[in-house]
């Protein structure tokens, strides 16, 4: 919905609105908030609000401190869960004080991107995530236990479903917030919900997706549990995944399809999966960004290790979802909701638009469960694997020029140092597992 500054004024007055979240996303995705009471929001509306970036990661030294909030009017939204002293919020963009946009803000890096898809003639990068989350039990001083919520598998319904109360909450409270959801289930694992909404653009998608996690974490705090996006919480079981089904449009006309071709696809859409799937290894620092991803891209969990496309098979990292027309759309399955959303669809879109610019050659699909395939068939299909850790994967994103493009020097030079550091800790760690499996043997 759109709105103006003095329909926010207005819709604040009406509904005793008393504070205001300025909103925006550090570079590892989290969300970071200034609270400010009602009677600064009109300065607020005016772009006049500034904040210490040297205390949030990845952004500025203390030397060069003081940046601004520019609201996004179009992300006003009130607070449906808060019922007096009412709570508003406004999704912003991060600028220096000269006006210029900050080079390390995520939500600027993806409209970054989104111009230059522009410049190439795509009016519109349209976007359908999946993420997927874990429901824990949560002790008696309300922090998180391993222990899940409930027992149930895929699409099962309540008593065994134990979180569909709270899921059905959290989608009521979507719907007040101007999501349109399209579904809601239980998934593979025990504890593991997956709720779809209706795609939309990028930008809009990369903002529904933090205000989702907030949502979602909000609301089960609310029925005493514990809401976890971590890739791969528990050993034995499928991970959490954030799937992105996506597609260009110029105008009202989909790109990606083409009613002449034997599947429906245009040669912008191959010209574009190709560019995924040839930068897949370098975006993963981007799309799987903890070390704790990897642990998730293994085989036998119905997650993508392997950088491949399909029309009909679930295994390679790219399926193609069977509606055709203006549905038309490739899903690439190997995000995961620890992502950055805005640097995720940033990387993503950027591959893509190479694949279109360098009219690469797409290879021919792979419809046959790569799981079960040996890795001398792998080699000879020409399949290559997805990084096995993170450290690999930083490696990957160092040597793609057109992946650290997208990101700009700023914002990779500071992603890439926190990720060394999480790394460094994860390796010079002595986790349970080397003391289960060493102590007593040697």
């Amino acid at each position: 919905m759109s709105y103006t500054k003095e329909d926010i004024l207005r819709i604040a007055k009406e509904e005793n609105v008393r504070f205001i979240r300025l909103q925006f996303t550090d570079l590892l995705g989290t969300i970071k908030n200034v609270e400010i009471p009602v009677s600064q929001l009109e300065k607020a509306l005016d772009n006049k609000m500034m904040f210490d970036g040297s205390s949030i990661e990845g952004y500025v030294r203390i030397e060069e401190s003081d940046m601004y909030l520019y609201p996004d009017l179009d992300t006003w939204v009130v607070f449906p869960w808060v019922t007096t002293n009412r709570v508003a919020r406004l999704i912003c963009d991060v600028y220096m004080p000269d006006g210029t946009p900050f080079a390390g803000d995520p939500r600027g890096i993806l409209k970054k991107m989104l111009s230059e898809a522009e410049e190439m003639g795509y009016s519109a990068m349209n976007v359908g995530p999946e993420p997927e989350f874990f429901l824990f039990k949560t002790d008696e001083k309300g922090n998180p236990t391993n222990e899940l919520n409930d027992q149930g598998g895929y699409f099962d319904l309540a008593p065994t479903d134990l979180g569909e109360n709270c899921r059905r909450e959290i989608v009521l409270t979507l719907e007040e917030m101007g999501f349109e959801i399209e579904a809601s289930h239980h998934e593979v694992a025990p504890g593991q919900h997956e709720i779809d909404f209706k795609y939309t653009d990028a930008l809009n998608a990369a903002d529904q997706i933090q205000t989702f996690k907030l949502v979602v974490k909000t609301i089960a705090r609310q029925h005493g549990l514990h809401a976890t996006f971590m890739p791969k919480p528990l050993f034995g079981v499928n991970g959490s995944g954030m799937h992105c089904h996506q597609s260009l449009f110029k105008g009202s006309e989909n790109a990606f399809y083409d009613e002449s071709d034997e599947l429906g696809l245009s040669e912008t859409a191959r010209y574009y999966m190709a560019g995924i799937l040839k930068h897949a290894r370098a975006m993963a620092a981007i799309t799987n960004p903890t070390v704790n991803s990897y642990k998730r891209l293994v085989p036998g969990y119905e997650a993508p290790c392997y950088v491949a496309w399909s029309a009909s098979n679930r295994s390679p990292m790219i399926r193609i979802p069977a509606s055709r027309g203006l549905s038309t759309r490739v899903e690439v399955r190997n995000p995961d909701p620890a992502a950055n959303p805005y640097l995720a669809l940033a990387v993503m879109l950027k591959a893509g638009l190479d694949g279109i610019k360098c009219e690469l050659t797409l290879p021919a699909p792979i419809d046959r469960n790569i799981y079960i395939m040996s890795e001398e068939e792998r080699v000879e299909e020409g399949i290559p694997n997805l990084p096995s850790d993170l450290k690999e994967a930083l490696s990957e994103l160092l040597r793609s020029e057109v992946i650290t493009e997208a990101l700009g020097d700023h914002a990779l030079a500071y992603f890439y140092e926190l990720k060394e550091i999480e790394w460094d800790m994860y390796r010079t760690q002595v986790h349970q597992w080397e003391r289960d499996q060493y102590m007593t043997l040697y």
